[in-house]
Protein backbone atom coordinates (compact mmCIF):
# COMPACT_ATOMS: atom_id res chain seq x y z
CA UNK A 1 0.00 0.00 0.00
CA UNK A 2 1.92 3.21 -1.02
CA UNK A 3 -1.33 6.11 -0.66
CA UNK A 4 0.64 7.86 -2.70
CA UNK A 5 0.61 7.25 -6.36
CA UNK A 6 2.69 10.14 -7.30
CA UNK A 7 6.33 11.99 -6.62
CA UNK A 8 6.20 14.24 -3.83
CA UNK A 9 7.39 17.52 -4.24
CA UNK A 10 8.99 18.92 -1.21
CA UNK A 11 9.37 22.60 -2.65
CA UNK A 12 5.49 22.70 -2.42
CA UNK A 13 5.11 23.51 -6.51
CA UNK A 14 2.37 20.35 -7.04
CA UNK A 15 -1.41 20.74 -6.39
CA UNK A 16 -2.72 19.24 -3.00
CA UNK A 17 -3.95 15.99 -3.20
CA UNK A 18 -7.36 17.09 -2.73
CA UNK A 19 -8.50 20.49 -4.26
CA UNK A 20 -12.74 21.83 -3.51
CA UNK A 21 -13.48 24.59 -4.64
CA UNK A 22 -17.47 26.35 -5.06
CA UNK A 23 -18.33 23.22 -3.90
CA UNK A 24 -22.70 23.60 -3.74
CA UNK A 25 -24.75 21.07 -3.44
CA UNK A 26 -28.96 20.82 -2.83
CA UNK A 27 -31.11 17.77 -2.72
CA UNK A 28 -34.26 19.21 -4.50
CA UNK A 29 -34.94 22.95 -2.76
CA UNK A 30 -32.75 21.89 0.28
CA UNK A 31 -29.12 23.81 -0.17
CA UNK A 32 -26.96 20.96 1.41
CA UNK A 33 -23.72 22.24 0.59
CA UNK A 34 -23.10 25.69 0.07
CA UNK A 35 -19.91 27.15 -1.48
CA UNK A 36 -17.59 24.98 0.14
CA UNK A 37 -13.57 25.50 -0.52
CA UNK A 38 -11.22 23.11 0.96
CA UNK A 39 -7.29 21.83 0.56
CA UNK A 40 -6.03 18.76 1.43
CA UNK A 41 -2.37 18.05 1.24
CA UNK A 42 -0.32 14.54 0.26
CA UNK A 43 -0.36 12.65 3.50
CA UNK A 44 -2.39 15.31 5.28
CA UNK A 45 -5.45 13.99 7.87
CA UNK A 46 -8.33 15.87 7.65
CA UNK A 47 -11.14 15.55 10.11
CA UNK A 48 -14.68 16.87 9.43
CA UNK A 49 -16.93 17.61 12.68
CA UNK A 50 -20.31 19.22 13.19
CA UNK A 51 -23.72 17.86 14.15
CA UNK A 52 -25.82 15.76 11.82
CA UNK A 53 -27.07 17.03 8.65
CA UNK A 54 -24.40 19.73 8.49
CA UNK A 55 -23.23 18.43 5.11
CA UNK A 56 -20.36 16.12 6.26
CA UNK A 57 -21.56 12.83 4.38
CA UNK A 58 -22.38 14.72 1.71
CA UNK A 59 -19.07 16.16 1.41
CA UNK A 60 -17.31 12.88 1.12
CA UNK A 61 -19.57 11.64 -1.38
CA UNK A 62 -18.79 14.52 -3.52
CA UNK A 63 -15.05 13.68 -3.72
CA UNK A 64 -15.29 10.14 -5.78
CA UNK A 65 -18.79 10.95 -7.17
CA UNK A 66 -20.68 8.59 -5.38
CA UNK A 67 -23.19 11.63 -5.38
CA UNK A 68 -23.93 14.36 -8.32
CA UNK A 69 -23.38 17.99 -7.56
CA UNK A 70 -24.76 21.27 -8.96
CA UNK A 71 -21.77 23.65 -8.94
CA UNK A 72 -18.36 23.99 -8.32
CA UNK A 73 -14.81 21.95 -9.11
CA UNK A 74 -13.35 18.70 -6.69
CA UNK A 75 -9.54 18.01 -8.45
CA UNK A 76 -7.40 14.79 -7.47
CA UNK A 77 -3.75 16.53 -8.07
CA UNK A 78 -4.70 18.81 -10.04
CA UNK A 79 -7.21 17.12 -12.83
CA UNK A 80 -11.01 17.95 -12.21
CA UNK A 81 -12.91 14.41 -11.30
CA UNK A 82 -14.70 14.63 -14.11
CA UNK A 83 -12.24 14.48 -16.79
CA UNK A 84 -12.11 11.68 -18.76
CA UNK A 85 -8.56 10.60 -18.47
CA UNK A 86 -9.53 8.85 -15.32
CA UNK A 87 -12.39 6.84 -17.10
CA UNK A 88 -15.36 4.72 -15.46
CA UNK A 89 -13.59 3.41 -12.70
CA UNK A 90 -10.16 4.77 -12.54
CA UNK A 91 -11.31 7.81 -9.97
CA UNK A 92 -12.87 5.41 -7.58
CA UNK A 93 -9.59 2.90 -7.69
CA UNK A 94 -8.06 6.06 -6.55
CA UNK A 95 -10.19 7.82 -3.74
CA UNK A 96 -11.60 4.50 -1.37
CA UNK A 97 -14.48 5.70 0.74
CA UNK A 98 -15.46 3.01 3.91
CA UNK A 99 -19.07 3.43 5.13
CA UNK A 100 -20.32 3.42 8.75
CA UNK A 101 -22.35 0.40 7.63
CA UNK A 102 -20.14 -2.23 6.80
CA UNK A 103 -21.35 -3.29 3.37
CA UNK A 104 -20.20 -6.23 2.98
CA UNK A 105 -21.33 -9.02 0.42
CA UNK A 106 -22.49 -11.59 2.88
CA UNK A 107 -22.82 -14.87 0.23
CA UNK A 108 -18.57 -14.05 -0.13
CA UNK A 109 -16.05 -14.91 2.53
CA UNK A 110 -13.75 -12.18 3.39
CA UNK A 111 -11.10 -12.67 0.77
CA UNK A 112 -13.93 -12.80 -2.31
CA UNK A 113 -14.93 -9.27 -0.56
CA UNK A 114 -11.44 -7.74 -0.49
CA UNK A 115 -10.52 -9.00 -4.30
CA UNK A 116 -14.07 -8.31 -5.99
CA UNK A 117 -13.02 -5.01 -6.87
CA UNK A 118 -9.44 -5.09 -7.99
CA UNK A 119 -10.51 -8.43 -10.14
CA UNK A 120 -13.77 -7.35 -11.77
CA UNK A 121 -13.49 -3.94 -11.83
CA UNK A 122 -9.90 -3.12 -12.36
CA UNK A 123 -8.63 -6.08 -14.09
CA UNK A 124 -6.58 -7.37 -11.60
CA UNK A 125 -5.06 -11.34 -12.05
CA UNK A 126 -6.49 -13.64 -9.67
CA UNK A 127 -3.22 -14.50 -8.44
CA UNK A 128 -1.73 -11.13 -7.33
CA UNK A 129 -4.95 -9.99 -5.83
CA UNK A 130 -5.21 -12.25 -3.49
CA UNK A 131 -1.26 -11.72 -2.91
CA UNK A 132 -2.13 -8.05 -2.50
CA UNK A 133 -5.59 -8.76 -0.12
CA UNK A 134 -3.58 -11.22 2.03
CA UNK A 135 -1.03 -8.51 2.62
CA UNK A 136 -3.51 -6.05 3.70
CA UNK A 137 -5.34 -8.15 5.82
CA UNK A 138 -2.16 -9.49 7.84
CA UNK A 139 -1.58 -5.65 8.28
CA UNK A 140 -4.94 -4.94 9.76
CA UNK A 141 -4.64 -8.02 12.10
CA UNK A 142 -7.21 -9.99 9.94
CA UNK A 143 -5.39 -12.69 8.76
CA UNK A 144 -6.79 -15.39 9.94
CA UNK A 145 -9.97 -14.27 9.04
CA UNK A 146 -9.70 -14.64 5.12
CA UNK A 147 -11.91 -17.76 4.59
CA UNK A 148 -14.94 -16.71 7.31
CA UNK A 149 -18.19 -14.94 6.26
CA UNK A 150 -19.54 -11.88 7.48
CA UNK A 151 -21.95 -13.18 9.79
CA UNK A 152 -18.96 -15.09 11.56
CA UNK A 153 -17.26 -11.67 12.40
CA UNK A 154 -17.60 -9.17 15.20
CA UNK A 155 -18.78 -5.54 14.24
CA UNK A 156 -15.30 -4.38 14.36
CA UNK A 157 -13.90 -7.19 12.40
CA UNK A 158 -15.80 -6.44 9.83
CA UNK A 159 -15.37 -2.72 9.96
CA UNK A 160 -11.57 -3.90 9.58
CA UNK A 161 -12.23 -5.71 6.40
CA UNK A 162 -14.42 -2.83 4.75
CA UNK A 163 -11.02 -0.92 5.16
CA UNK A 164 -8.96 -3.88 3.80
CA UNK A 165 -11.61 -3.53 0.40
CA UNK A 166 -11.00 -0.13 0.27
CA UNK A 167 -7.46 -0.16 0.53
CA UNK A 168 -7.47 -3.06 -2.10
CA UNK A 169 -7.12 -0.81 -4.84
CA UNK A 170 -4.25 0.89 -3.35
CA UNK A 171 -6.05 4.16 -3.28
CA UNK A 172 -4.23 7.84 -3.07
CA UNK A 173 -6.89 9.05 -0.74
CA UNK A 174 -9.03 7.33 1.90
CA UNK A 175 -12.59 8.61 2.83
CA UNK A 176 -13.79 7.15 5.84
CA UNK A 177 -17.47 8.38 7.03
CA UNK A 178 -18.38 7.57 10.85
CA UNK A 179 -16.42 4.54 10.65
CA UNK A 180 -17.26 3.32 14.61
CA UNK A 181 -20.42 5.30 14.37
CA UNK A 182 -21.76 1.29 14.28
CA UNK A 183 -19.94 -0.11 16.75
CA UNK A 184 -20.53 -1.33 20.51
CA UNK A 185 -17.68 1.08 22.71
CA UNK A 186 -15.31 -1.96 23.57
CA UNK A 187 -14.93 -2.64 19.50
CA UNK A 188 -14.33 1.29 18.80
CA UNK A 189 -10.63 1.24 19.83
CA UNK A 190 -9.53 -1.37 17.24
CA UNK A 191 -11.05 0.38 14.66
CA UNK A 192 -9.19 3.66 16.03
CA UNK A 193 -6.11 1.66 15.58
CA UNK A 194 -5.81 1.04 12.17
CA UNK A 195 -6.27 4.40 11.38
CA UNK A 196 -3.79 5.64 13.67
CA UNK A 197 -1.52 3.02 11.56
CA UNK A 198 -2.53 4.24 8.19
CA UNK A 199 -1.81 7.75 9.09
CA UNK A 200 1.82 6.61 10.60
CA UNK A 201 2.19 4.83 7.04
CA UNK A 202 1.51 8.23 5.21
CA UNK A 203 -2.23 7.57 3.73
CA UNK A 204 -4.32 10.86 3.08
CA UNK A 205 -7.02 10.75 5.16
CA UNK A 206 -10.87 12.65 5.11
CA UNK A 207 -12.67 11.46 8.26
CA UNK A 208 -16.26 12.59 8.94
CA UNK A 209 -15.93 11.46 12.88
CA UNK A 210 -17.56 12.32 15.96
CA UNK A 211 -14.93 10.80 17.70
CA UNK A 212 -13.75 14.39 19.15
CA UNK A 213 -11.04 12.60 21.04
CA UNK A 214 -9.82 10.94 18.48
CA UNK A 215 -10.12 13.86 16.18
CA UNK A 216 -7.81 15.81 18.35
CA UNK A 217 -5.32 12.93 18.18
CA UNK A 218 -4.99 11.89 14.76
CA UNK A 219 -6.00 15.04 12.48
CA UNK A 220 -3.76 17.37 10.80
CA UNK A 221 -6.32 19.95 10.75
CA UNK A 222 -10.39 19.67 11.87
CA UNK A 223 -12.82 21.72 9.84
CA UNK A 224 -16.24 22.60 11.21
CA UNK A 225 -19.59 22.69 9.16
CA UNK A 226 -22.75 24.03 10.31
CA UNK A 227 -25.50 24.24 7.55
CA UNK A 228 -23.49 23.16 4.79
CA UNK A 229 -20.46 25.19 5.25
CA UNK A 230 -16.85 25.31 6.58
CA UNK A 231 -17.18 27.98 9.51
CA UNK A 232 -14.12 27.46 10.68
CA UNK A 233 -10.96 25.22 10.43
CA UNK A 234 -7.42 24.85 12.34
CA UNK A 235 -5.03 22.32 13.67
CA UNK A 236 -7.20 20.38 16.79
CA UNK A 237 -4.92 21.79 19.41
CA UNK A 238 -6.63 25.51 18.12
CA UNK A 239 -9.72 24.25 16.97
CA UNK A 240 -10.72 21.74 19.68
CA UNK A 241 -9.64 23.71 22.55
CA UNK A 242 -9.81 27.34 21.97
CA UNK A 243 -11.91 27.93 18.86
CA UNK A 244 -12.71 31.44 17.45
CA UNK A 245 -16.13 31.33 16.09
CA UNK A 246 -19.37 31.14 18.38
CA UNK A 247 -20.60 28.55 16.44
CA UNK A 248 -17.45 26.05 17.00
CA UNK A 249 -18.19 26.63 20.50
CA UNK A 250 -21.35 26.34 20.89
CA UNK A 251 -21.21 22.69 19.19
CA UNK A 252 -18.12 21.88 21.33
CA UNK A 253 -19.77 22.50 24.15
CA UNK A 254 -23.01 20.38 23.53
CA UNK A 255 -19.99 17.52 23.25
CA UNK A 256 -18.18 18.58 26.60
CA UNK A 257 -21.81 18.83 28.32
CA UNK A 258 -22.24 15.05 26.86
CA UNK A 259 -18.85 14.30 27.83
CA UNK A 260 -17.53 13.29 24.38
CA UNK A 261 -14.82 15.27 24.78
Amino acid sequence: MSGDAHVDDPAGTSPPRVSIEDLTKYYGQTLVLDEVFLDVAHHEVVCLIGASGSGKSTLLRCINQLVPFDYGTIRLDGVPIDDASFGKTGLRKRIGIVFQAYNLFPHMNVLENVTLAPRKVHGAERRAAEANAHRLLELLGMSAFADKYPEQLSGGQQQRVAIVRALATDPDVLLLDEVTAALDPELIGGVLDVIRDLKAQGMTMVIVTHEMGFAREVADRVCFLEEGRIIEQGPPSQLLVDPEQPQTRRFLQRIIDAGRL
